[in-house]
């Protein structure tokens, strides 16, 4: 049996939707109630000078993409998030079909609600939403199942994709996932994808990847590289957090590590808050410098759960008792669709200055994304 992952269950649910009117949906309603409050202007000042690039930002975790109301526009507009980085974990025999439905279905969700959302290609694409207020979406994917052979790479960069792991939670042809009982590290032909993601300008993301495996595709790495979404595991022992070793392997190659918002990954005691999370921005910036570090929330809009019950409760089944689930997935303060300013907040708080936390926010990923794809 294939070994589906929480967001790959969801795309295999929408495949047979490609080609169906997403406007035309019924609406489901939300269930989240976070409260609307007033930011101190310098947070809001802050946020709206700053680029914004959540490295890990589903536009929508459901069983199918949610129409554009008025009421999820409006909650784009005000999130403070110029770009937003939206990838599946698909694996499997037939990775590469359902990777190709994936892209057209998502590009043409992006090109039927254009006034809210764009697409990108090239890190202008990111600096011309952040002027024309619009969202920009960056479509990866979160495995490299659908590279079958080398000449793929290429075929996914043109097809739109900017950004892959290497592999998800299990293992594949090019290494091994950060749940397996045994990593194998990176495999030669891991090696051959990585160079040629380097050749056609696509990022290199290990955020999943076992402890062996990171170690070595940063190794075989000529060009830096991304830890698009992860957290520190000398905070908070979990297998699908990197090491020290790791983050600063990352770093020492000009890489960016990604902070996430998921409750196992903050903390593994209560209470879990944004406190918490921010503790791991700390920690980062100590170990590897302020120019290492960066967002990714590994959230959609809400958080994980205002998920249907059912759906939540298949993806913990399906990631499995590793995961270290616990009965709730988000972390308070930092589980709903302005939650940029909550994070802006709190850097405050500690005294980041402002050119630090633009930084954090999404100035260190501009200059990775620049890096590989090119202005």
């Amino acid at each position: 049996m294939t070994d589906f992952s929480r967001r790959q269950m969801v795309g295999a649910t929408l495949a047979a939707a490609v080609a169906a009117p997403y406007i035309s949906r019924p609406v489901q309603a939300q269930t989240s109630a976070y409260p609307p409050r007033a930011y101190p202007k310098q947070v809001v000042d802050l946020v709206n000078e700053s680029l914004v690039i959540d490295m890990l930002h589903p536009l929508k975790i459901a069983e199918q993409p949610e129409p554009m109301t008025e009421k999820l526009a409006a909650e784009f507009r005000s999130s403070g998030i110029t770009a937003m980085h939206h990838a599946n974990g698909i694996g499997g025999p037939d990775a590469r079909d359902m990777v190709l439905t994936f892209y057209m279905m998502w590009t043409h969700y992006i090109a039927v609600n254009s006034h809210v959302l764009t697409g990108v290609s090239k890190m202008a694409d990111i600096l011309r939403a952040k002027r024309d207020g619009k969202v920009a979406v960056i479509i990866g994917v979160q495995n490299a199942d659908h590279f079958q052979k080398k000449e793929d790479v290429q075929t996914f960069y043109n097809v739109g994709q900017r950004v892959s792991q290497l592999t998800y939670n299990s293992q594949n042809r090019l290494g091994s996932g950060s749940t397996e009982r045994v990593d194998g590290g990176l495999t030669d032909y891991g090696a051959v994808i990585i160079e040629e993601m380097h050749k056609v300008g696509m990022l290199v993301d290990v955020s999943h990847c076992g402890d062996r495996t990171t170690l070595d595709a940063i190794a075989a790495s000529s060009k830096p590289i991304a830890i698009t979404h992860s957290n520190c595991r000398s905070l908070t022992n979990h297998p699908r957090l990197k090491t020290d070793e790791a983050i600063k392997a990352c770093a020492a190659k000009g890489g960016v590590m990604g902070i996430a918002g998921v409750r196992n990954f903050v903390s593994s005691t209560e209470p879990t808050t944004i406190t918490q999370l921010v503790d791991h921005f700390d920690y980062a910036v100590k170990l590897i410098g302020i120019d290492h570090v960066g967002l990714g929330s590994d959230l959609d809009m809400h958080g994980y759960d205002d998920m249907p019950a059912e759906l939540r409760k298949s993806m913990k089944e399906i990631t499995g008792p590793k995961y270290l689930w616990r009965d709730k997935i988000d972390t308070d303060g930092f589980d709903h669709p302005r939650r940029v300013y909550d994070l802006t907040e709190e850097l405050l708080r500690r005294r980041y200055s402002k050119d630090n936390i633009k930084a954090v926010l999404g100035g260190n990923f501009a200059r990775l994304l620049t890096a590989t794809w090119g202005g």
